[in-house]
């Protein structure tokens, strides 16, 4: 029997439908939807081949999700990512997604107390998670540029300036900004001998 760690297994046919083995159950995109929001961990399989095509039905429930009108992804921001398809650079992204997608996950926490103490619409919240924002987004630009192996590019322009830390900030927080930091350094060092 799989342990409640173990990630649940859904079977993909090839009529489509999607077979929950944890709860011998038929289940849609929108129940994995649901289960993903709740933090339930799954993987899809093939149910003949046996092939694993969790990335395919994530991204398909990210297709649907975005038809229905809750638009996520900004049209800039898919043409952007649609031209690193075949780039030098495309073995990077992944990461500095991950890693950035991270940092927004850390931070959605602040951001829910915030509007618990200041209410959804109140204008200091709207302006610290606009601040907050601005902050993660110039951190990862000075990273890319610091320790591009791409002459030419974003390296040579000047790091935008970011607001200053606030006092009190939890040494836990710069530990991850930290650990994030080596972590890219790794993975741009690997890319850098893999050219060389």
């Amino acid at each position: 029997m799989a342990s409640s760690n173990d990630p649940i297994t859904i079977k993909k046919y090839a009529n489509r439908r999607l077979y929950n083995t944890g709860t011998s159950t038929y289940v849609t995109l929108e129940d994995l939807a649901a289960m993903v929001k709740q933090g339930e961990d799954f993987h899809v399989v093939d149910a003949k081949s046996g092939d694993d095509i969790t990335h395919q039905v994530l991204t398909q429930i990210i297709f649907e999700q975005e038809n229905k009108g809750q638009n996520l992804l900004p049209i800039n921001f898919l043409r952007q990512l649609i031209r690193f398809y075949g780039d030098s650079i495309q073995s990077f992204v992944p990461k500095y997604l991950e890693l950035s997608m991270g940092a927004l996950t850390r931070d959605q926490h602040k951001m829910r107390d915030a509007m618990g103490a200041f209410g959804a619409g109140a204008a200091p919240f709207q302006n610290a998670v606009e601040e907050q924002m601005r902050a993660n987004v110039a951190m990862m630009e000075r990273a890319f540029r610091m320790f591009t192996v791409f002459p030419g590019q974003a390296g040579d322009q000047p790091a935008a300036e970011t607001p200053p830390a606030k006092e009190g900030k939890s040494t836990d927080d710069i530990d991850d900004l930290r650990r994030e930091m080596a972590e890219m350094r790794a993975m741009i060092g690997k890319m850098g001998g893999a050219k060389g």
